[in-house]
């Protein structure tokens, strides 16, 4: 499999090979979003792509957003859709080595585009980046999809042998207002950091 570093994801954006491009929020991440009150709590969105759930963020007043790419043509392309975006807020670097502490972390095909074997590096880089309280919330596939390339998938049993021993599982059910393509195969999950 050839790696799935800066060029390679580049490449897709170039190529418009961008099927996991939704041209807007997730439904169910923004259901979520629109009940949070806390307007001051920092919020990172790794492997974001197009980003539209930091324009929405943003938009709604959550102005300490931070969207982390490994290709900077995204990050790009964001910019210039949304010039009043803080450009410090943009973060163009590998995940893996992402300094920082935040309150929430929005996951939306960021865990299915990664080897399956960075699964539990992901899990511990996830509770390094989270405050003590801080919560993972997004949406992971309930579908096995590919394993020479990505999106990986998975199931919700595989998935919690990575985060039961790590997290408070506050919900991790199927969606119940995916977009029509992604029925029945997407995953819900609001998990948080418990205290060190």
């Amino acid at each position: 499999m050839m790696p799935l570093d800066e060029n390679y994801w580049t490449e897709r954006y170039h190529n418009q090979h961008t099927g996991w491009d939704l041209g807007k929020i997730s439904p169910p991440i923004q259901q979520y979003v629109d009940q949070l009150t806390d307007k001051n709590i920092s919020i990172l969105i790794p492997g974001a792509g197009n980003a539209y759930e930091a324009a929405y963020l943003y938009q709604q007043g959550f102005h300490s957003t931070y969207v982390l790419d490994i290709s900077l043509y995204p990050l790009r392309q964001f910019q210039k859709n949304y010039p009043d975006f803080p450009k410090e807020q943009l973060l163009h670097q590998n995940f893996f080595e992402l300094e920082g502490n935040y309150d929430l972390i929005l996951e939306q095909t960021f865990f299915c585009a990664l080897q399956p074997d960075l699964r539990g590096q992901y899990v511990n880089k996830m509770l390094s980046l989270l405050k003590d309280g801080g919560k993972l919330v997004g949406v992971l596939f309930d579908d096995p999809l590919f394993e020479d390339h990505p999106p990986f998938g998975g199931n919700k049993s595989l998935y919690l042998t990575y985060f039961k021993s790590h997290f408070q599982i506050i919900t991790f059910e199927r969606c119940y207002n995916s977009i029509k393509p992604r029925q029945g195969r997407e995953l819900f999950m609001i998990m948080e950091k418990t205290k060190t």
